[in-house]
């Protein structure tokens, strides 16, 4: 028996009046979600729980099975992993986005999606600028970058915004702030370096090219959830399966390094709507070669439902349903387990991720069939897998 979970970041949605009540997900037309739904049995899955961010790496860790209260540290040190960096125990690491900020206004988490090429060349300048002994950038895929402070002195214990969670509001009311008094110097030594960065990111030639071309300028660095170095039960001991894991961006990648499972990246894989999801399907497919478990990470729905996009998000949804989950199931030969699901609700209307519970649909030859028949927020609510934590999802899925 070979397993996959299918996972659309921020899938899941609300009701919205422009679909007649309708959530984007019910909306779009997805017959292979709505195939494996009927096939299965369906629920919903908790993964965002109350007393950590709402942010991704917390939601795929709670997919995944693994227990936040021992392992989560933070964004950063999962991204840092990624990279190859292997944090000393002095060393603290944020992620750091590349955002957009127009009359102190956070605008735009992304910077406009900045181009993997601009990313670089700003990162370049900041670590030129900035980096020392203490202070070192890293760049990483587009706005989604890195910056690790070394020094007994840095403190981990910050309360931060979460950039794709705060956009229009006013940068100056939502910096980081200590949590503590060994913090205080933190707080003040990275307030003081992302304010600085501001003169040196909208001067840069990158950046005026960029306005020059109409496109947003990435004129601030946000540094954010922070932490140091984190340790995981691996995926095989904790499962008995011997896992891959898929995906565009180092978060996800960051995760299966601590769970020590295979980290494959896939030509032309961006982390956004231009992303190659047959290649990720074709991968997909060669893995459980080697491997029981493949873990299938689609980011591009997530992007859009920041950005708002209603008519972009419904084509991310179709596009992961067509090219990425169809042409798995199409070419796939041998015994399959299957699930489907959002690591967390994007809601179009509120550009941030949402606690709700997210719809799951499992099929598999040892589920019966439940009385569920589309995949969607709505209709797994009736199904029989019920209301799902911890690891209750991944058991259920090898049959544990």
């Amino acid at each position: 028996m070979k397993y996959i979970i299918f996972l659309g970041d921020g899938m899941a949605d609300e009701p919205m009046e422009e679909l007649d009540g309708k959530t984007p997900l019910q909306a779009a037309f997805t017959p292979n979600m709505d195939s494996i739904a009927r096939k299965g049995q369906s629920g919903t899955f908790l993964t965002l729980p109350e007393g950590f961010p709402t942010s991704s790496d917390v939601a795929n860790l709670s997919v995944l099975g693994y227990d936040l209260a021992t392992c989560y540290t933070g964004r950063g040190p999962l991204e840092s992993a990624s990279q190859g960096i292997d944090l000393a125990p002095n060393q603290i690491a944020f992620r750091c986005n590349l955002i957009t900020v127009r009359e102190g206004i956070l605008e735009d988490y992304s910077g406009g999606h900045v181009s993997n090429e601009d990313a670089r060349a700003l990162i370049y300048a900041l670590q030129e600028a900035f980096g020392s002994d203490e202070v070192c950038f890293y760049p990483g895929v587009s706005y989604r970058n890195l910056l690790i402070l070394t020094g007994e002195k840095f403190s981990e214990d910050l309360k931060y915004a979460k950039p794709d969670s705060s956009q229009d509001m006013k940068v100056d009311k939502i910096l980081l702030k200590p949590k503590s008094k060994a913090a205080k110097y933190t707080a003040e030594f990275v307030n003081d370096l992302t304010r600085r960065s501001c003169a040196l990111l909208e001067n840069h030639p990158t950046n005026m090219r960029r306005l020059k071309d109409g496109e947003p300028a990435a004129n601030l660095i946000w540094p954010w959830s922070p932490g140091k170095k984190p340790n995981f039960i691996p995926f095989e001991e904790k499962y008995g399966k011997k896992g891959a894991v898929i995906s565009a961006v180092d978060v996800i990648f960051g995760i299966a390094f601590f769970a020590r499972m295979e980290q494959i990246k896939v030509p032309g894989a961006t982390g956004f709507i231009d992303t190659n999801y047959e290649g990720k399907a074709e991968a997909a497919i060669r893995a459980l070669e080697k491997n029981d478990f493949v873990y299938l990470h689609v980011e591009a729905i997530d992007e859009v439902g920041h950005l708002g996009k209603l008519d972009l998000k419904i084509k991310a949804i179709e596009d992961f349903d067509r090219r990425c989950i169809g042409h798995f199931l199409k070419h796939f030969k041998g015994d399959l387990t299957s699930a489907v699901l959002p690591d967390h609700p994007v809601p179009v209307k509120k550009r941030k991720h949402t606690r709700t519970p997210v719809p799951v649909s499992i099929c598999g030859p040892a589920l019966k069939p439940d009385a569920v028949l589309m995949y969607d927020e709505v209709a797994c609510l009736k199904g029989a897998l019920g209301l799902m934590k911890g690891d209750q999802l991944m058991r259920r899925l090898f049959g544990l």
